[in-house]
């Protein structure tokens, strides 16, 4: 077999053992909010981001790279800090009134939304195929949320606003990258717009932690930037088409430390819904790789 044909699955299989970490990073990041106990969500956003915050201007020291903004790149960025501050702020309240498995798969609703809000910021246009796979995403949604009239629904509809806001701000960030803003200037902003953003909330409404809490915060911010180191090193070392699907795992971690720690057990309704959507981003993921070969 060709070395550079050998050296192409090497890196593929790498990528893949990333995006598995930065799935369970993630739904470890799940578990630290819950864990937190009855904190308010902003105070929980702030210390994230603000953890988040420091990582990320390390980064940029260590990279020795401006945090400036280049040309046309303005109101994207305010777009991608507001959707996914407020993406995030949601997902993170639907963790504390959802089981955490269902949280997490109502966010991963996120690229099939990036598709539709990437035909109205970048004019791109998705294909008959892609636009199926996000009719039977939704619909598989509806066995999540279980519409109803009743306060119940808040919740899940709390999440699916998170996903809204998740697959916008992906949108954005790739019209930044489309224009050459580069990636560590995109999350120190990110990081810092929220930070900002939950800081007068958080101080209006306080609430004094215990010891173990502030570890649960800490423990939020380094599972996160470990998922963001990770999905980084992935996307790094292989295309996006080839590997994200490995990314919707993130619900199957998340439902077993649900039932470890809080003994949630998702009900059938859910499971339908987890099934439907993942095999919504299976197919999407297989077809692309086939009209890729193709």
């Amino acid at each position: 077999m060709d070395t550079k044909v050998i050296d192409t699955q090497r890196q593929k299989k790498v990528a893949i053992l990333h995006i598995l970490g930065a799935a369970f990073s993630f739904a470890m990041m799940t578990l630290f909010i819950r864990l937190s106990g009855d904190l308010p969500t902003m105070q929980k956003t702030f210390f994230r981001n603000f953890f988040a915050l420091w990582i990320a201007l390390a980064a940029l020291v260590r990279q020795k790279q401006a945090p400036v903004i280049v040309k046309g790149a303005g109101l994207p960025m305010f777009m991608r800090c507001f959707f996914g501050g407020t993406g995030m702020i949601a997902n993170f309240w639907a963790v504390d009134h959802l089981g955490i498995a269902d949280a997490n798969m109502l966010n991963k609703l996120s690229p099939f939304f990036a598709i539709i809000i990437s035909y109205f910021i970048m004019k791109e246009r998705a294909s008959k195929v892609d636009w199926a796979c996000v009719a039977v995403a939704f619909a598989g949604a509806l066995f999540i949320i279980k519409p109803s009239f009743g306060l119940a629904a808040i919740p899940a509809l709390v999440g699916l606003y998170g996903g809204f806001g998740a697959g916008t701000a992906y949108a954005y960030v790739h019209k930044m990258g489309s224009i050459g803003e580069p990636g560590p200037v995109i999350v120190f902003y990110f990081s810092l717009s929220t930070t900002l953003l939950c800081l007068p909330f958080m101080i209006a409404d306080f609430a004094p932690m215990s010891v173990a809490q502030f570890l649960c915060l800490l423990g939020t911010g380094l599972a996160a930037a470990s998922g963001q180191f990770n999905i980084t090193a992935a996307y790094q070392k292989a295309a996006a088409k080839e590997i994200s699907v490995f990314d919707y795992t993130q619900v199957i971690f998340a439902a077993i430390l649900g039932v470890i720690f809080f003994n949630e057990i998702p009900d059938a309704l859910s499971f339908i819904g987890y099934a439907v959507i993942i095999g919504a981003a299976v197919f999407k993921w297989r077809w692309n790789l086939h009209r890729a070969e193709g």
